[in-house]
């Protein structure tokens, strides 16, 4: 395994281009009740709503062992028109347990994007579409756990 952030072709001082997940955007026509609906998910307050008064027009999240960032923008500020349906990437947030993860989400009213599918090597996703139109994925991933082992000793100097 090359070491994090190294480029493929060894160069030293080189690095990846894309090193990780900046933020997420989704997009919601009622974005208080999404706002509420995430904060029942996530466990967690928005740490930034925009504007600073009256109604939100963005809200954003910081979540995971690496923060990165979840925001939900008002449906009427889309650069691009609502296609009919969810559609698009799908992304695959880290979780502990599919199983769990699914089951919160479809508590919460999710509703079923992709069944609980076993993959290889003991990957796991499933992925719901949110009361929003926004596909939400969740993996469950042994190469997570090695990264955080990794990135955790490499922290702490071991």
């Amino acid at each position: 395994m090359e070491p994090l952030g190294q480029a493929s072709d060894g160069k030293a001082g080189t690095h990846m281009m894309l090193r990780g997940l900046a933020t997420v955007r989704s997009f919601a026509d009622d974005i208080d009740s999404a706002g509420e609906w995430y904060s029942e998910l996530l466990g967690i307050q928005p740490y930034f709503v925009r504007p600073d008064s009256g109604p939100a027009a963005y809200i954003e999240d910081r979540i995971g062992d690496y923060e990165h960032e979840l925001g939900i923008i008002d449906r009427r500020y889309s650069p691009h028109p609502s296609a009919v349906g969810p559609g698009g990437a799908v992304v695959f947030w880290h979780v502990a347990d599919v199983e769990d993860a699914a089951a919160k989400l479809l508590t919460l009213g999710a509703k079923e994007h992709e069944a609980i599918t076993a993959r290889e090597a003991g990957f796991v996703t499933a992925s719901v579409v949110d009361g929003f139109g926004n596909v939400l994925g969740v993996m469950q991933n042994p190469h997570d756990q090695e990264i955080l082992e990794l990135h955790n000793g490499s922290m702490l100097g071991e």
